[in-house]
Order: C-alpha cells, then sequence, then structure tokens
C-alpha cells in the first residue's frame, strides 16, 4: 500500500505535467489569453519551478524529513489545482501552474527518496522502480489522451479539477500509511549553494522553455543561458568550501550519479522530444483530431507498463547496467524505425516503432534510477532521488528543444528550396533523437561496466 501511494503521487506529477497540453487552445480563448507566446506560460510556469527546485527540496527531504516535505508538496499541488480549475484570468492561472510546480518539485524527489530507502536494494527495489517508471511513462501519455477527452467532453477546468480529487485520496493515504519515524540528517542546510543551484537551474530550463520563441541567438537567451552557466559554475566551486554542502562532490563525482545521471538525461530528453514529434506526425501529417493522437499514444503507454512488470526480471538477469544498455538501444533503434514512417501512415510499423520506445525507455529509466541511487546511504537517498529527478526533468526540457530547433531548421531549409517540409522535418527530428539514444548506449558501455560479477537473481536476497 505504501508502494501504492508513492507510485500515484508520482503518476499524478507526470499527469499534471501532460494533462493540459491538448487544452491549451482552448485555454487560451475560454481566459482571453493576449498571444501564443503568453499562452505557453501555462506550460512553462509549471516546468520551471519543477525543475529549479528539485536538487533543493531532495537535499532538504534528507535534512528535515521526506514524510513532512512530501505531505506539504501534496497539499501545496492540491490547492493550487482547485485554483488552476476556478481561475477567471490568465495571471491566476499561471500564479497557480507555479503553484503546482513547486509542489512537484517536493513531491518528486521525496517520492523516489521513500520509495528507495523502503525497498533495500536488489529485487525487491527494482520491482518497485520498474511499477514507479511505468506509471510515470503511463501517466504522460494518459494526462495527453485525459486532456483531450475531458476538454472536448467537460472542460479544461476539469483537467485541474481531477487533480484536486487524486491530490486529497494520495494525501489521505500519505497520511495514514507514511511512517512517521525516519532518520534525518544531522547537518544544516547549505544555504549558498541552495540559492546558487536553484538559481542556475532556472536560468538554465527558462532559456530552453523561450529559446525556440526569441530565437536560440538572441541576446536575452544567450544572456540568460551565461546566466546559468556562471551560476552552476559558482555552485560547484561553493560546493569545494562549504562542510555540508547541498549536493557533496565525492557524491557527485561517483560514477554511478555522473554517468548514470547523463545517461538518465539522455533517455528522458530524447524519449520527450521524440513524443512531441509523434505528436506532430499523428496531426499535421496524418491529420488526426487532438482526442485521436492522444489514443495513438496507447502503444507507447501500454508498452511502458509492460516494462515495467518486467524491469525487475531483465535486471535480474542481465544486470542493472546491460539492462540499460539494451533500454537505450531499443529506445535508440526504435526511433531510427520511425524514418521509415510514411505520409499515409503504416500502422503496423506506427504501432511497432512508438511501443519500442516506452519500452525501451521505460527498461532504461529503471536501470538509470537503480544506477544512481545505489551505493547511497540513507541520509543520501533525497539528495539521490533529486539529482535523478533533475536529470529527468532538465533532460525532457533540454529535448524538447534541441529537436525542436532540427525540425524548425530543416523546415525553413526545405521550404527555401520549395520543398514539402513536414515529414522531412520530422524524420530529421527523429535521426538527431536515434543517434543521440544510440550514444547514451555508448556512455553506458564505455564508463558503467563493472568487473564481472555473478547477476542477483530475481529471487535471490537483496
Amino acid at each position: 500500500m505504501t508502494l501504492i501511494t508513492l507510485c500515484a503521487a508520482q503518476f499524478m506529477v507526470a499527469l499534471d505535467f501532460s494533462i493540459v497540453t491538448v487544452a491549451l487552445p482552448v485555454i487560451g480563448q475560454d481566459l482571453n489569453f493576449v498571444s501564443a507566446g503568453d499562452l505557453q506560460w501555462v506550460m512553462t510556469a509549471f516546468i520551471l519551478p519543477t525543475a529549479g527546485f528539485l536538487l533543493l527540496a531532495g537535499r532538504a527531504s534528507d535534512l528535515f524529513g521526506r514524510r513532512r516535505l512530501f505531505l506539504t508538496g501534496l497539499v501545496i499541488i492540491t490547492g493550487f489545482s482547485l485554483v488552476a480549475g476556478l481561475a477567471t484570468a490568465p495571471w491566476m492561472l499561471i500564479v497557480a501552474r507555479a503553484g503546482q510546480g513547486i509542489g512537484s518539485a517536493m513531491v518528486g524527489p521525496t517520492a523516489l527518496a521513500l520509495l528507495t530507502s523502503s525497498f533495500p536494494e536488489g529485487p525487491r527495489r527494482n520491482k518497485a522502480l520498474g511499477l514507479s517508471g511505468a506509471l510515470l511513462s503511463l501517466g504522460f501519455v494518459l494526462g495527453t489522451i485525459g486532456g483531450g477527452v475531458i476538454t472536448g467532453g467537460i472542460s479544461w477546468r476539469w483537467t485541474m479539477l481531477l487533480l484536486v480529487v487524486m491530490g486529497a485520496a494520495v494525501l489521505v493515504g500519505a497520511l495514514a500509511l507514511l511512517p512517521r519515524s525516519e532518520n534525518r540528517s544531522a547537518t544544516t542546510l547549505d544555504i549558498p549553494g541552495a540559492l546558487l543551484a536553484t538559481l542556475g537551474l532556472l536560468a538554465l530550463v527558462f532559456a530552453i522553455s523561450v529559446g525556440g520563441e526569441n530565437g536560440w541567438t538572441s541576446t536575452p537567451t544567450v544572456l540568460t543561458v551565461a546566466a546559468a552557466i556562471v551560476l552552476l559554475v559558482s555552485f560547484l566551486l561553493v560546493e569545494k568550501r562549504q562542510p555540508a554542502p547541498l549536493a557533496p562532490l565525492p557524491v557527485l563525482n561517483r560514477r554511478t550519479v555522473k554517468w548514470g545521471g547523463l545517461t538518465g538525461f539522455i533517455t528522458f530528453g530524447m524519449c520527450g522530444g521524440t513524443t512531441v514529434l509523434l505528436s506532430l506526425y499523428m496531426q499535421d501529417v496524418l491529420r488526426w483530431t487532438p482526442t485521436t493522437t492522444g489514443v495513438g499514444f496507447l502503444p507507447e503507454g501500454i508498452a511502458a507498463m509492460v516494462a515495467g512488470s518486467l524491469a525487475s526480471r531483465v535486471i535480474g538477469r542481465l544486470g542493472t547496467t546491460s539492462t540499460l544498455i539494451t533500454g537505450l538501444l531499443v529506445q535508440g533503434l526504435s526511433t531510427a524505425a520511425m524514418l521509415a514512417l510514411p505520409v499515409e501512415g503504416n500502422l503496423f510499423l506506427f504501432i511497432a516503432s512508438t511501443a519500442g520506445l516506452g519500452f525501451g525507455h521505460v527498461l532504461a529509466v529503471v536501470a538509470f534510477i537503480g544506477t544512481m541511487t545505489s551505493g547511497m546511504g540513507e541520509h543520501e537517498q533525497g539528495l539521490g532521488g533529486g539529482l535523478a529527478q533533475t536529470a529527468q526533468h532538465v533532460g525532457s526540457a533540454v529535448g524538447v528543444a534541441i529537436l525542436a530547433a532540427v525540425v524548425t531548421a530543416r523546415t525553413e531549409d526545405l521550404t527555401a528550396a520549395g520543398q514539402q517540409p513536414a515529414l522531412t522535418a520530422l524524420h530529421a527530428g527523429f535521426l538527431v533523437g536515434a543517434i543521440v539514444t544510440l550514444a547514451g548506449a555508448v556512455v553506458a558501455a564505455l564508463f558503467l561496466r563493472r568487473p564481472a560479477t555473478r547477476p542477483v537473481t530475481a529471487d535471490a536476497p537483496a
């Protein structure tokens, strides 16, 4: 029941991210947003605090108590979801979405930390991470489907009010099930490190989120990226001198954290970016409706659930690193297969490639989280959760921006040459997504391989 509660919380956070995507045009009309640039803040206002505060929230949970921070985050998400559902003006909805993002930054890493601290390393934790990873991916997919169905059938406001009901249910479960006593770190919070890390991540994600609209070489974008680099480098320099750093450099320099985090960054970034391109393929090339497009993501979601249920067995047979490599290979090759998607559509190829994307991605996610959190003590699980979730959210933002930029550049080139750009430009994005994902498999093979040991079987003790 504890596992179900924690996974339900992560499912809700994923749902919160994607459920308004299809509803954005209707929201813009209903609340009289002035422009598409203003409307994109409905998404950006959620993404910014979610990604920016993850590391701080994860470390704070180690210091002040994971249960306390988890419950606080749930209350914040639920309360601001109600405000969002009742919003009567653009500013009101944007503020509410920012509040949801802050709550999500608290819930995501603490839920992961509570999960990893509740299940010891080994088959039981792998099974728990498998279910968590599958529901996380399913939340994104069902958010897209549900957003379209709810908006078309009832009202966009119920995309937010549904989160109120879910938040209240998860909150009741958490109050009843999560242990009240837990070990906390005796150190104090590293305020300078917290400020620098949070501001640096906020600046980075902000630049990525608005770079496409402002132009990647525009002065605001370049200055914001430069500020992010300065802040994050300053964070690393400050951490060297802090007696109780927010993120100890020995932890950041661990092979499992450094290279495992990079593979997580890649799998989330390329899966997120490819999913956006698939949405464009279904709507702009195949001319599917938003609701049909949402249903089109079902193969990816179902395959994600299957991968989550099998992840523990695969890890038991192959080991964590080999499972990570396998997941990235399946994700990369499935993305490469999308290069064959035609203008008139090919249902078999579409289902096979999108299902392969979801299956490989969840295998990689479970193995990446297991890699990053392995060897961390009880007092570091919150930090591990924060680092893993930061790789997830920043990777998703960067991946979407990179593949969108590739498609935009290719579209401009083809249009200038008098050619039809839609499908060819999307193929260019799929190609980049496949290459980067396969490069992630190479990174895992080169830097995460350990001396050969007998793999742990699914029935072996942790």
